[in-house]
């Protein structure tokens, strides 16, 4: 019987594929002819598009239409399932095969099993996949196809042999141990092509013994076997072919290696002898059967292995080396034409995207994923590529998925190579909707092309080939530095070039020849004394470009130094040559940032992206920068967290001083963004440290009638008056209203006083703490009420009540200078209210001149520059210097704020000289008289700051400002009756 005439639907045939259009018909109305009543009522069923689907799917792949001939019943099957529609979810998959594994009595019935179900399922794949199913959706049912057979045969496996061979001992903690199995590459992406050998490492929790079979076998023995059988049940080809071939060669030491470890085995391996393309492998690395929580455990361990904490950009050159490899084994087998492994082929756009995690991925954990899709779209939202290129790329790569799977849905068979006859060309030309070979030929080609061109940008080596518009060091004189780097070159004509080149002699030799010498260059290791060797030349060509070469020289010898042991900040620097002009110019110009680069080299990373070196962000954006980079640390994991904070802090304050000294910022600007920096991280320590205690003790007791217990951080000094500098500390108050007599409510109670204080010693703890990354700031806790001898933190009411009866004047001039930087809004408006109160009261103004000018004398006797040092002049402590500016407006704000409020709505002593103007307490010419002095002396402070001069300066400099200021203070403070206002 055969099938009707009218059942084959009339459809565009190539002529290349005439003949096989023929067998296709014939083929398929010999199957319908085996097939019972209920078969040939289904494939008589078949609408028209299903008609024309099954003679194209059978004419572009034989293995489809062989598998449908041979079981014509599966058609049944599959439109039942509604499997040629959709595939089925992981849950139906595991049930479909845990029924058919249910029968088997020995392994050969599991294999037959396991083939049979393979077989399938993936003939209704390649269905959907030439119908025109998304890769993405092929991929993802050919990845859940196989983890559903490594779980079913592993089940079947432990069942079967557990009389035989007994059960894994529990682990210490008494959980139950089974086999880890971590799939590698696209299996670990969830990406699997059609005809994927599939990558696999095996490993358990714990050593043992197992127990309750006929005999006990230690778990290395146990978990070696099962893994065995468990490889034999899906690869060994029986007469119903194979489920997946399998691959161990991932797993430590490769073929050599234990086909299983334990998990301390496998992290003390790759801890001491992990190699760079492990890490590269290890990106894809995902539990797919057996414990896969304790995958995901034993994968979290390995993780700092994967990722490094810092920019690694030596990961770059391993897969710059991997890729040459590749490259010399398609050519020696001429392979040109091969899509995975060929010029811009699939291999590539993984490549790339790979890169970025491998080099950045420690640092943005959101590249911490598996699925290049996914992680293609994380490149996109951390700004790492633009939009534009991941488009092309992710199209790209899909063109290239889609024609490895009509590839290898024409016989099963992993292959990317492209066809020469003329059938399989025409087959494959219209399986990717094509005109013809050629108009595919010329759309791969485009396609590798593009490939290609985002490949060499990101991974091939900046030195082989240089962008045409991009000035590039003249090579001969690159060459000419490498010779007097190498001492090749003897030391007249090393002395010459370097003099030639604006260099001092003989210091520049003798510095550069010290290093060369030393002994932590001589003790590198040979990887990293040649990414030195590398990059030397290329530093000194950009220091003779610099201003003064020879200061440069000190100050970046340091920092390379510093690196000589952590050779990826080498890599980076020769990955991105483009960034040493600009580290040159930073660090000639500033002695305290090179000293920075050299102790944090982390912070190279931000010279590869000017655009945010010199442009730092406002306290809004702060606040969402450190929140997200926060958020992607374990709340448990303090130390990372304090780590992640302390480098947060330093990236910030090193774009404030890249734009300063690039003159992109006025002087209050700067000191603004400092302040700032300071108040998103006290917000943040504040945040972590209520946390911390709430969590251990709980909430502490209100007062009564209030909602909840409040906490306020109140900033003095250089902070309260918005002009941090870049090494101020920072001048802090700690305060709290709660019940006077509460406790906590958590299930360790503790008095509100006790719980606060330790509040108090927790935030000072998160901020002082030394880390490998620092610390972050200098903690002043002496304007506390009654300083040193004072409790840590206050109640508002004893503040209120010590300010009010007990405060000497210069604890109310502190007061003028302090404001609210962190905490609880209603707390902070109920200071404000305090502070109003103390500063506005009405006092008597010759013993509040008395008290002033006293305080005055005693900081210059302590803190001016020493006698007789008449040419010199302390920029804050000297007559005439900073603090009589901050001294008189805080005489002011004390004197006339009764009269004048407005002069308590401010806290920096610019703007309070603004008020002063404005409520016509000074004349306007005055006032902006000393404006000037105080900006002149301020901006000297902060180039001071930079240059590590500290703040004596050439009393000849300021001789003006210092005349107009101590003219104000005679007027203010020392003329008897002065300035009643």
């Amino acid at each position: 019987m055969s099938l009707p005439a009218d059942w084959f639907p009339s459809q565009p045939i190539p002529e290349a594929l005439s003949a096989a259009h023929a067998q296709v018909l014939s083929a398929l109305e010999a199957a319908y002819a085996q097939g019972d009543a209920a078969c040939r009522e289904a494939w008589l069923g078949l609408d028209e598009d299903q008609r024309r689907t099954l003679v194209r799917t059978c004419l572009l792949s034989e293995f489809f239409r062989e598998g449908l001939c041979a079981h014509p019943e599966r058609l049944v099957e599959w439109l039942d399932s509604g499997e040629l529609e959709a595939p089925l979810s992981p849950a139906a998959l595991m049930q479909t095969l845990a029924t058919q594994l249910s029968a088997a009595a020995d392994e050969n019935a599991l294999h037959a099993a396991l083939r049979r179900f393979r077989q399938a399922r993936m003939l209704a794949i390649v269905w959907r996949d030439l119908a025109g199913a998304e890769m993405w959706q092929t991929a993802q049912a050919v990845s859940h196809l196989a983890e559903t057979c490594l779980e079913g045969a592993l089940e079947w496996l432990e069942q079967h042999y557990a009389a035989r061979w007994g059960t894994p001992q529990a682990c210490a903690d008494g959980t139950p141990q089974r086999l880890v199995v971590l799939g590698m590459g696209k299996l670990g992406a969830g990406e699997l092509n059609l005809s994927s050998d599939i990558d696999l490492i095996f490993a358990f929790p714990e050593k043992g013994t197992t127990q309750g079979g006929e005999r006990a076998y230690d778990h290395q023995q146990y978990f070696t076997k099962l893994g065995q059988k468990l490889i034999a049940a899906l690869d060994v080809i029986t007469a119903d072919g194979f489920a997946f071939r399998v691959d161990m060669r991932l797993r430590p030491l490769g073929d050599g290696g234990p086909l299983v470890g334990s998990f301390n085995t496998l992290t003390a391996y790759y801890q001491d002898q992990g190699r760079e393309w492990e890490r590269y492998a290890m990106l894809k690395a995902r539990p797919v059967a057996g414990d896969r929580e304790a995958g995901q455990a034993l994968l979290a361990s390995l993780s700092p292995f994967i990722y490094r904490k810092y920019l690694d950009f030596g990961a770059i050159e391993s897969l710059r080396e991997m890729k040459a490899m590749i490259h010399r084994e398609v050519k020696r087998l001429g392979r040109d034409d091969n899509i995975k492994l060929g010029r811009g082929g699939i291999r590539e756009v993984e490549f790339v995207v790979q890169a970025f995690q491998l080099i950045r991925g420690g640092r943005d954990t959101e590249l911490q994923v598996t699925s290049l899709r996914l992680a293609l779209t994380r490149l996109v939202e951390l700004e790492l590529l633009p939009p534009a290129v991941v488009d092309e790329l992710r199209d790209d790569y899909v063109f290239l998925r889609d024609l490895e799977h009509a590839l290898q849905a024409r016989h099963d068979r992993q292959t990317q190579q492209l066809p020469e006859d003329a059938e399989a060309c025409a087959a494959l030309a219209m399986a990717m909707n094509l005109a013809d070979w050629t108009a595919l030929r010329a759309a791969l080609d485009a396609c590798r092309e593009r490939v290609r061109g985002h490949f060499d940008a990101v991974v091939a080596d900046p030195q082989e080939e240089p962008d045409a518009d991009e000035e590039m060091p003249d090579q001969a004189q690159l060459e000419r530095w490498s010779q007097l780097w190498r001492h090749e070159l003897d030391e007249s004509q090393a002395q010459q070039m370097l003099e030639a080149a604006g260099f001092t002699l003989p210091d520049a030799w003798r510095r550069l020849k010290a290093f060369r010498d030393s002994r932590g260059v001589q003790a590198m290791q040979r990887i990293g004394f040649e990414r030195l060797e590398a990059v030397m030349p290329l530093l000194l060509e950009a220091l003779a470009e610099s201003a003064t070469p020879t200061t440069a020289l000190e100050r970046v010898l340091p920092l390379i130094e510093g690196v000589l042991r952590r050779t990826a900040y080498l890599s980076l620097l020769r990955e991105n040559p483009q960034v040493l002009p600009g580290l040159i110019r930073l660090c000639a110009a500033s002695p305290w940032i090179a000293e920075q680069l050299a102790r944090h080299p982390i912070l190279l990373d931000e010279l590869l992206t000017p655009d945010t070196l010199y442009s730092p962000a406002d306290k809004a954006r702060l606040a969402d920068e450190l929140r997200q980079t926060l958020a992607r640390i374990p709340e448990e994991d303090e130390e990372s967290w304090l780590d992640a904070l302390r480098v947060f802090k330093q990236t910030q304050v090193l774009r404030v001083a890249a734009s300063d000294i690039a003159g992109a910022r006025v002087l209050m600007k700067v000191s603004d963004y400092l302040t700032a920096i300071a108040e998103v991280i006290l917000d943040s320590v504040l945040q972590r440290a209520w946390r911390s205690l709430t969590a251990r003790y709980g909430e502490p007791r209100p007062r009564e009638g209030a909602e909840k217990a409040e906490f306020l951080i109140v900033g003095y000094g250089k902070l309260g008056g918005i002009e941090l500098g870049y090494g101020s500390d920072l001048d802090l108050v700690f305060l709290y209203d709660a019940a006077p007599q509460g406790a906590t409510d958590g299930a360790k109670p503790i008095d509100n006083v006790v719980f606060f204080t330790r509040l108090g010693q927790r935030i000072i703890h998160l901020l002082t703490a030394t880390t490998p990354s620092g610390t972050l700031y200098e903690v002043d806790m002496r304007l506390r009420p009654s300083g040193n001898a004072g409790l840590l933190v206050s109640s508002l009411d004893a503040f209120a009540d010590y300010q009010r009866r007990e405060a000497w004047t210069w604890e109310h001039q502190a007061l003028v200078r302090a404001r609210p930087v962190a905490g609880d809004a209603a707390l902070a408006s109920a200071f404000e209210g305090i502070r109003r109160e103390v500063l506005g009261r009405e006092r008597d103004l010759a013993e509040l001149r008395r008290a002033v000018a006293e305080m005055r004398a005693k900081m210059r006797q302590h803190l001016g520059s020493a006698a007789g040092e008449a040419d010199t002049f302390n920029l804050k402590q000297d007559a005439g210097g900073l603090v009589d500016i901050e001294f008189l407006n805080q005489y002011a704000v004390l004197a006339w704020s009764s009269a004048t409020p407005a002069l308590l709505e401010v806290t920096d002593n610019m703007r309070l000289l603004d008020a002063l103007a404005q409520s016509e307490r000074l004349p306007e010419q005055e006032v902006r008289e000393l404006q000037a002095a105080y900006l002149a002396y301020r901006d000297a402070s902060h180039r001071a700051a930079l240059a590590k001069t500290g703040s004596d300066v050439p009393a000849a400099d300021f001789d003006t400002e210092r005349a107009r200021v101590q003219a104000a203070w005679a007027a203010w403070i020392e003329t008897e009756g002065a300035a009643e206002g």
